[in-house]
Formats: structure tokens, C-alpha cells, sequence
């Protein structure tokens, strides 16, 4: 009978310890919330002058159908706009390889094929379909074979409207600032009910304003209606083609050229005194939509022509005027051009090229722009100085230095006479190029509307050791279970054998 138990007992103890375990690992265990991996999301924003690459990601749950979006990394393309490309074959897929390897390497390889990548090409492509929309639809097609080549989720390589990319700015600009949602102190995102931002963005090619109003939109081009974290906006957006930077001084030479006649010098009353530089009348002056109508009947696109800085301010102020329009509105109250536009409400970011030529004219005269009366106190400063001082006291080479003064008269009227900016609204305007470490632009506010196509994975429920681990041990636990069970079967029925029939 002692020979029995003494058998029986280990049996019985390894069976005791496998179900005591098992219930330890699944009765008392408390289910409790894990964070979802990290959803990923890739943006190129193809401008006119250079094409930048910004990684996005968000928690795989989201709140009210938008990810909660933060900036992972970015990435400069070498070489300049896709559409700087028309003619090369290859060249603008090419200019892309460099930040698509990069991104291969910072997003998980587990999270590659639900990586949604888009293309937007903004108004650099825009003027290029007006020229040549079979060059256009050639590099698009290329681009789109380049990306598609990536083990991401291709979405689309498209020209982006002017009114998506002041609208994505304007989403941009209200999320850095937490105006639709802020992580409050429970650990829960809320809506925070504030007022929003207005956006102002000047590129190479076209600026955009765009600002939420409850006035009627009388041009319904002009209105956009967007639902972000759960609540509706009803915006007022406008792009100005040809108002970019870049092509408002090609537009601004040609006009120049227009009046002066087609001679081998031209005097440029917004550069610099000891100012010279020469140009094409061609591939640097009239080779743009936006110079169409200042194209002189006959002239050689090959013909060199000297510029020559006066560093006239009133003369340059009578020239920049003359490229707006501020005549023949249709509405009952205009912008420039004929564009219709509501009265400005509230505060505004200005970002892009906006925040860096301010930048230089503080560090020019540390006045600080917060009047139409020092804004043109400031711009005048400027414009007195030669390229010698400016170069000097900025430190930047000539090819910058040289378009200081110009740009920031030309920014100075496009606010105060072109978007009607005053004496009460101008200070409400802050010039940024980054909030909390992201960059301001449209590529920000069109990941957040693109993450809506991403599935949102919930909140999943794990014991509280992580997964991996707690299936393990109750593996371990079930394999003693079921070899303590042997073991005393085996035990029972050997010594039940040995004792013989009672």
C-alpha cells in the first residue's frame, strides 16, 4: 500500500501544480488595453522649385476617424521640381530615389504594404500642364511607375488644385495648434472648441489664402467643406496662380522688358544699386504661362540681356502695382484680380516663403512687422541698402540677397492691398515656419485627410504580460498538466498490476 502512494503522490503534485497555474494565469488576470503599432503614411509634396518627402504616423486607433498625426521624418529631393524635368526622361523619377530609400529604411518593414503613399504635385505642375499636358501626363505616368516600384501603398500621383492645397494648409496649421483636438489630462483626446487659424502660403509659383467664414461665399469656387475629429468647417480658400515668388519676378522683369523695350540692358528699379546679372530672354524671362501676356511679338529667346539694379523704391513700388489687378470686381467685395473675397476673420499663420522674408527683414532692421506703417518702414530700409550691405549683414550669398528687396515689397502689397490686411487685422498675423517641431505646409493637412483610408486597428485586449510570454507559460503549464495526467495513469494502472486482483 506505502509502494502505491509513494507513486501516486508526484502524480498528483505536478497535476496540483499545472492546474494551479493554469488558473493563476487565467482567472486573476486582468485584460487591460495595449497600444496599437504605429500606422505609417508617406507625402510628397512635389512643388515648383524642389520636392520634399514627409513620413507620417499615428496610433493604428484613431480618434473620430482622423489619425492623430505626428512627423516622423522628412527628406529633401535632390535636384529641382518634377517639372523641371519636362524634356529629361527619367530625370524626375530619378530625383525621388534617394528619399524613397530612406524611407524604406524608417518605416518597419511589418507596416510597408499598409504605408499609403501620395504624390502631389503643386502649381509648378499646374503651369506645365497650361504649356505642355502631354509632357505633364508623361511625368506623372513616371513618377507614378517610380513609386509604384516601393513596397508601399501606392494611392496616386496627381496635381494637386490650388483650392486642396490652401485647404490642406489651412488643416495643417489648426492641427499644430491643437485647435480640433488636445490630449487633456484623463489621457483622452478632446475637442478643444477653439476658434481656427487662417492660412497664408506663398510658394514659387502661386499663394494661397484660406480662412473659415460664415459669410456667404458668393463665388462658389471659392468654398470648401471639410469634417475633421467629428465636427464640420466651412472654409473660404483661393489660390493666385503666377503669384508665387519665383514667377512673380519673372512676370515683374517682363514687365520691365515690356515697357523698356527688348535692348541689351534693362534697369530694374527693385534691385540693388551694384546690381548686375544676365539673363535669357528665353528659358529665364518668357518661357512661362505666367509672362505670356507682357511677350513681346518678336524676340530672340537666346538673346542675353543685362540687368541692372537702380534701387529706385518708389519706381519699384509704381512697378510691383502694376501686377495686381484692383479693378472690375463682379462681387460685392474683392481681393485683386476680380477675386471675390469675404471679410478676414480672426488670426492667421503665414508660412513658406511668407515666414522667410520676414525673417530677413527683421534681421535686416529688427523691426518687427506689426503695422502696415512699419511693414513699409521696413521694406523701405531695405530697398535703400546696396547688394554689398545686405550681402554683408546677412551673410547670404548674392543670388538670395538680391530678390530682398523686391519679394518683400512684393509681400507687403499682396497683404495690405491684395488681401486687404489693416491696421487691426495685419497683427494678427504670425509668420512661422514650424510649430512643435513640424513644418507648416499642405502636406501635414493632406496626411490627415488621407488617413482616413487607412483601416483603424482597435484597441487590442492582452492579458498583463504581454502576449508572446503569457502564451508560452500557459503552454508550459498545459504540457505538465497533460504529462502529470499520464504520469498517474500510468502509475495507477502499473501498480494496480503488481498487486494483482484483490
Amino acid at each position: 500500500m506505502t509502494l502505491r502512494y509513494s507513486r501516486v503522490i508526484p502524480a498528483a503534485v505536478l497535476l496540483i501544480l499545472a492546474v494551479v497555474g493554469i488558473l493563476l494565469l487565467e482567472l486573476p488576470a486582468k485584460e487591460v488595453e495595449a497600444t496599437p503599432e504605429h500606422m505609417y503614411g508617406i507625402v510628397l509634396d512635389a512643388g515648383s522649385s524642389h520636392t520634399s518627402m514627409f513620413i507620417y504616423k499615428w496610433p493604428a486607433g484613431k480618434e473620430n476617424d482622423t489619425g492623430i498625426v505626428t512627423e516622423h521624418s522628412q527628406c529633401h529631393a535632390e535636384g529641382g521640381g518634377i517639372s523641371s524635368y519636362a524634356g529629361v526622361r527619367g530625370g524626375a523619377a530619378k530625383s525621388l530615389k534617394s528619399c524613397l530609400d530612406k524611407a524604406v529604411k524608417d518605416i518597419p518593414k511589418s507596416r510597408h504594404n499598409q504605408t499609403p503613399l501620395y504624390l502631389g504635385a503643386t502649381a509648378g505642375m499646374r503651369l506645365l500642364k497650361i504649356d505642355n499636358a502631354t509632357e505633364t501626363e508623361r511625368i506623372l505616368k513616371e513618377v507614378e511607375n517610380k513609386l509604384r516600384s516601393y513596397p508601399f501603398n501606392f494611392k496616386e500621383a496627381t496635381i494637386l488644385s490650388g483650392r486642396h492645397e490652401g485647404a490642406y494648409g489651412w488643416v495643417t496649421v489648426n492641427y499644430l495648434q491643437e485647435n480640433f483636438a488636445k490630449y487633456g489630462f484623463a489621457g483622452r483626446w478632446q475637442n478643444p472648441g477653439r476658434k481656427t487659424t487662417g492660412a497664408l502660403d506663398l510658394g514659387g509659383a502661386s499663394t494661397q489664402i484660406t480662412f473659415q467664414t460664415s459669410d456667404k461665399v458668393e463665388d462658389g469656387d471659392n468654398m470648401m467643406e471639410l469634417k475633421l475629429y467629428g465636427r464640420s468647417y466651412r472654409l473660404y480658400t483661393q489660390s493666385f496662380l503666377c503669384y508665387g515668388q519665383d514667377q512673380f519676378l519673372r512676370k515683374l522683369l517682363a514687365h520691365l522688358i515690356e515697357t523698356q523695350g527688348v535692348k541689351p540692358q534693362v534697369f530694374h528699379p527693385c534691385y540693388p544699386k551694384q546690381f548686375k546679372m544676365s539673363i535669357k530672354l528665353g528659358m529665364d524671362v518668357f518661357d512661362s504661362p505666367c509672362t505670356k501676356s507682357h511677350k513681346p511679338a518678336k524676340f530672340d529667346p537666346q538673346m542675353s540681356v543685362t540687368v541692372v539694379g537702380t534701387g529706385d523704391y518708389q519706381s519699384c513700388q509704381t512697378a510691383v502695382m502694376k501686377m495686381f489687378s484692383f479693378d472690375n470686381c463682379s462681387y460685392s467685395k474683392c481681393s485683386f484680380d476680380g477675386i471675390f473675397q469675404p471679410s478676414l476673420k480672426g488670426n492667421f499663420m503665414a508660412f513658406s516663403a511668407f515666414f522667410f522674408t520676414v525673417r530677413n527683414l527683421f534681421n535686416l532692421n529688427n523691426i518687427t512687422i506689426a503695422s502696415p506703417s512699419k511693414m513699409e518702414a521696413a521694406v523701405q530700409y531695405v530697398c535703400n541698402m546696396t547688394i554689398s550691405e545686405i550681402t554683408a549683414k546677412t551673410k547670404q550669398p548674392e543670388k538670395y540677397t538680391k530678390n530682398m528687396c523686391v519679394i518683400s515689397l512684393f509681400i507687403k502689397v499682396l497683404l495690405t492691398q491684395g488681401f486687404r490686411f489693416d491696421e487691426l487685422s495685419l497683427p494678427s498675423i504670425s509668420f512661422q515656419e514650424k510649430v512643435e517641431g513640424a513644418s507648416v505646409g499642405w502636406s501635414l493637412g493632406c496626411m490627415l485627410s488621407l488617413s482616413n483610408m487607412v483601416p483603424a486597428e482597435s484597441l487590442s485586449l492582452m492579458k498583463a504580460l504581454p502576449p508572446g510570454p503569457w502564451a508560452g507559460i500557459l503552454f508550459l503549464f498545459i504540457a505538465l498538466l497533460l504529462f502529470a495526467l499520464g504520469y498517474l495513469l500510468i502509475s495507477l494502472f502499473n501498480t494496480r498490476n503488481k498487486d494483482g486482483p484483490v
